[in-house]
């Protein structure tokens, strides 16, 4: 037999053998994987996790600006109107509730939600550019290198690097 025959043999039954035991069921004793992964999707502890982030992600903003006492006043305005909204204030949240809207009612509930992320971005926007005017130049220097950073996947979120996709580090060069 030739060599190559030899190893394309040998590949084929170990990719049936491992084919074969992945197929086995489960031995009685193993505990199924769901409780775990429901426990990690639990609604509740996501939005403390986020909330938790989100005060990590502003004290890391506040200490890298080196605030001084006559800005906190205005710190303190601009860290309140970046709160996340309570979940509890977005409405019919399951799937369920939505499909069980007619087609107007969710285009009136889609249309609602949006004048609502819109108001919110606004409410964000004013404090942003008001705690921005009393910062001294070089904390406005920092700040904008961060927000900066922000828009391609790290600054406000913790660094994740930069993500590809369209748009970013496609094409010639920077749009």
């Amino acid at each position: 037999m030739k060599p190559h025959r030899k190893h394309l043999l040998l590949a084929t039954l170990l990719a049936a053998s491992s084919t074969l035991a992945l197929a086995q069921a489960p031995a009685a004793g193993d505990a199924p994987a769901q409780p775990a992964r429901a426990e990690r999707m639990d609604p509740a502890r996501m939005q403390q996790r986020m909330t938790e982030r989100h005060a990590q992600r502003l004290d890391k903003l506040k200490a890298e600006l080196k605030l001084s006492p006559a800005q906190e006043g205005a710190w303190n305005q601009f860290s309140a109107a970046m709160q996340p909204p309570a979940p509890d204030a977005r409405g019919p949240a399951s799937r369920a509730d939505f499909a069980r809207l007619s087609t107007p009612e969710r285009i009136d509930l889609m249309q609602k939600r949006a004048d609502e992320r819109h108001a919110r971005m606004k409410q964000r926007g004013d404090a942003t550019k008001a705690f921005y005017a009393q910062l001294t130049p070089e904390q406005q220097k920092s700040f904008d290198s961060r927000a900066q950073r922000a828009g391609r996947g790290e600054g406000w979120h913790g660094g994740h690097g930069e993500h590809r996709g369209w748009g970013r580090g496609m094409g010639p060069g920077p749009r």
